[in-house]
């Protein structure tokens, strides 16, 4: 996809068309010039951004070992007592996510993170002495998950909306690509330390590792202060918070780039995520590829979103974002059609290279979209939107996959899938708001 759109010259310029070719060559040099230098010489990230960042990712890092701790030591249990406390988490995430936007917005972001850190380094101490003590019965597994889950509603919508008040609109692509390269290495090696560390010191050991990093997340938020506050709000009454919650919804999908934005990124987590956690296992179960197939289609999934997303970070955003995470839609879509169609598992390794570019292009254009678009005063209020759009998409359509399955069969579903990912992404790219949005690009 081309990077950037040329402007019309104004009108009082026009010249006779042979000088005016000429003009535009001559001038065609310099500015793709000026552009690959703005490119190479883009100035830092901010300090307090980058300090941020290295705090998050350390949180994220403590929570992927407890996640996969906690998981373990329900699974002993049986598969009853491993959904309950996985649903421990999803259920009042969900329930709580517009409740916790509102607070942020109400009360500043920074003082959401700020106290959820604290308390769940409070909260992961005494787990840690409990699971030392009593081992791991089923109810502390699910009053494990609904502390979690609860902590979370708050927490993710601020820490959304904390790169807008950190760095520079312009930076946003960057900073947000940076994030998502960190996330990626977290979640590859996040699994394997869990793994580790549960077998050496169990549920306990895993909640004083997690307690570790939310001290020092917490010691990092203490340190950095936001360069872009927002305007100044009233407190109000605590009894119109729920109303305040529901605006939210309101001014997301009144917005006219917030709408079709919000409406692409709910077709991604239910028809793109699902198909490498959910159904790729189950296709190649069908056609014989075995896991070490599997795991090449994931590895290069991986790869794809990982190339595109550092591209990004070095000369930030590769075009128009709504353009480009439209587009990326349909390329992902032909990825998953392709993975459907795949005659064996070089092919379907390729297709997993498309899917992961086409992942990466939208992940690192829709984010910055979303996030510089929303209103200053509901900024974790649009954020908490977008997380509770990705929780519901994923929840519906992974059981309404998982039912398909069984009836048609992997391929069928995946071809169903990949024509609704293309689908959304041309109706995107029919979204004038969306398709000329220059979030990121230089003022033309």
């Amino acid at each position: 996809m081309s990077a950037e759109v040329e402007s019309p010259a104004p009108a009082g310029d026009a010249a006779p068309a042979r000088d005016g070719d000429q003009r535009a060559r001559e001038g065609e040099v310099p500015r793709l010039r000026d552009s690959e230098e703005g490119a190479r010489h883009r100035p830092p990230l901010p300090r307090a951004y980058l300090w941020w960042l290295v705090g998050i990712l350390t949180s994220l890092v403590g929570n992927s070992v407890l996640y996969f701790a906690l998981g373990w030591a329900a699974g002993a249990h049986g598969g009853g007592v491993a959904g309950l406390a996985l649903s421990a988490i999803t259920l009042p995430r969900v329930l709580l996510l517009l409740v916790g936007g509102a607070v942020g917005d109400r009360v500043s972001a920074r003082r959401v993170l700020i106290t959820g850190d604290a308390a769940m380094l409070a909260f992961t101490l005494v787990l840690a002495a409990l699971a030392f003590r009593l081992g791991t019965p089923p109810w502390l597994l699910v009053a494990t998950g609904v502390a979690i889950g609860v902590v979370d509603a708050f927490y993710l919508p601020a820490s959304g909306s904390m790169p807008r008040r950190l760095v520079d609109e312009e930076e946003l692509p960057r900073a947000l690509s940076l994030r998502q390269v960190g996330g990626q290495v977290v979640a590859m090696g996040g699994g394997p330390l869990g793994g580790a560390l549960v077998g050496l010191a169990g549920l306990a050991g895993a909640a004083l590792v997690d307690a570790g990093t939310f001290a020092l997340t917490l010691v990092v938020l203490l340190a950095v202060r936001p360069r872009h506050r927002g305007p100044a709000r009233a407190p109000g009454p605590s009894a119109h918070i729920l109303k305040e919650a529901v605006d939210g919804i309101r001014v997301a999908f009144a917005h006219p780039v917030l709408r079709p934005a919000l409406c692409l990124t709910g077709f991604a987590a239910g028809f793109l995520l699902p198909v490498l956690s959910l159904l790729l296992p189950l296709l190649a179960r069908e056609r014989g590829w075995g896991a070490s197939g599997a795991g090449l289609v994931i590895g290069a999934q991986g790869v794809g979103m990982v190339v595109i997303t550092l591209a990004v970070v070095r000369r930030g955003p590769l075009g128009r974002p709504g353009l480009v995470s439209a587009g990326a839609l349909v390329l992902a879509g032909a990825g998953v059609l392709a993975l459907a169609l795949a005659p064996g598992a070089p092919v379907a390794v390729v297709a997993g290279l498309v899917i992961g570019a086409g992942n990466g292009l939208f992940s690192a254009h829709i984010g910055p979209l979303v996030l510089a678009s929303a209103p200053e005063s509901h900024l974790s209020r649009v954020q908490a939107v977008l997380v509770l759009v990705q929780s519901l998409a994923l929840l519906l359509m992974n059981n309404v996959f998982g039912t398909g399955v069984d009836l048609a069969g992997a391929g069928a579903v995946l071809v169903t899938g990949a024509v609704l990912l293309i689908g959304a992404g041309l109706a995107g790219l029919a979204s004038a708001p969306l398709r000329n949005d220059r979030t990121g690009l230089p003022a033309r």
